[in-house]
């Protein structure tokens, strides 16, 4: 069978799929391009976010806002995450049919007995830094000999661990790790000399922040950041996780596919439509300010385009790199079984949005500028 052929099979497996649970009419069709397509039935889904309503999760908000869930006869109810709320736990008990939350920690919950697995891997790229002012004379990890390092902790310090490590400087020994709270208090303060901050929420907060000295923001150029990218220590985040023993089911096979389509589809919307979902996210968590929710989207975007491979289909080098730090530092006794993740869904998915003529690769788009205000707002 020719490689052409196989192509071809497994879009229109992929339609067919479709086809299955939703009918159609003369004036729409499963792309959105006309009406949203009549289902003969609708399947209510439920997906669980590891933290509360923002711009890190617009692009399931715009699939369910947007009738984008409509187009793939689901109805998509999305659940708010929190401090004490562990994604993966979710939706092993059923409470959930989908979760989001970063693979490391989702492969050592797996360690631990939970069955479920990586069905789309949305970020391409980390989004961790470490935020430290211009003068303090940290510009890569070797630096912070001497300093105190700020981690969150419960997690997500791994990257900056193993970062260390392969700069010859030995966290707790070398340099003083501080238990940091989910801001920028200890760096603004001067508790603390590198702070840990995502790229797209708490360094936006520094940015936000007048600087005493000028009665201004602070600027980038007041800062320093070390991007775990560059390192070559970056870890994979925010994934869609399914649940393991379920997925032996034909039916929520069907629906993983096309929970997965509607999901980049949504995200492609918010990639193609920045401004309107900046909207939708503020319906639906109007804690942030307009601004920082702006720049907040803007580099979630940034970590999800390009997706060379398509939108959700995992990177195999990315997977590597992220256990083999995970077993490095002692996050998992063990290299993860083969069935911790598989593409096979978001490849499906992936077709199945080509054939609407969707951009699931996002080659061409770049960040854009935006302009922070006081307070983010």
């Amino acid at each position: 069978m020719s490689k052409l052929l196989r192509q071809l099979l497994v879009v229109f497996a992929a339609l067919a799929v479709l086809a299955t649970a939703c009918g159609s009419d003369d004036d729409g069709d499963a792309g959105g391009s006309g009406d949203p397509v009549e289902c003969e039935t609708i399947d209510e889904v439920s997906l669980q976010l590891q933290w509360f309503a923002q711009a890190q999760f617009a692009g399931y908000y715009a699939a369910a806002d947007e009738g984008i869930d409509e187009e793939f006869c689901l109805d998509l109810t999305i659940v708010e995450g929190g401090v004490d709320i562990v994604p993966q736990q979710q939706l092993a008990s059923g409470a959930v049919d989908f979760a989001i939350s970063w693979v490391p920690r989702v492969l050592a919950s797996r360690e631990g007995g939970i069955d479920v697995v990586n069905v789309g891997q949305v970020f391409q790229r980390s989004g961790t830094l470490q935020v430290s002012f211009a003068d303090s004379g940290i510009s890569s990890p070797s630096d912070f000999a001497g300093k105190k390092i700020g981690s969150w902790g419960f997690g997500n310090e791994f990257e900056l661990l193993a970062g260390s490590r392969v700069n010859d400087v030995e966290p707790g020994t070398d340099y003083e790790i501080v238990q940091q709270s989910f801001d920028m208090t200890g760096l603004l303060s001067g508790e603390i000399d590198a702070a840990q901050a995502m790229i797209y929420n708490e360094y936006a907060q520094v940015l936000e922040t007048e600087n005493p000295a000028t009665g201004e923001l602070y600027t980038a150029e007041d800062l320093t950041v070390i991007d775990w990218n560059d390192v070559g220590t970056a870890m994979l985040q925010d994934a869609i996780w399914a649940d393991g023993a379920r997925l032996t089911d034909a039916a929520y096979q069907d629906i993983t596919t096309r929970f997965i389509a509607a999901s980049i589809k949504g995200w492609a919307w918010c990639r193609d439509n920045a401004d309107a979902c900046v909207d939708v996210v503020l319906n639906n968590g109007p804690t942030l300010g307009v601004s920082h929710q702006a720049w907040q989207l803007n580099e979630i975007n940034n970590l999800i385009w390009p997706s060379p491979g398509g939108a959700g289909v995992m990177d195999q080098a990315l997977w590597d790199q992220t256990v083999d730090i995970a077993v490095s530092e002692a996050v998992l006794a063990d290299v993860p079984g083969a069935d911790s993740f598989t593409t096979e869904y978001a490849e499906a998915a992936v077709d199945l949005l080509t054939a609407q003529g969707v951009d699931v690769t996002g080659t061409s788009w770049s960040p854009t500028t935006v302009v922070l205000l006081p307070g983010g707002e």
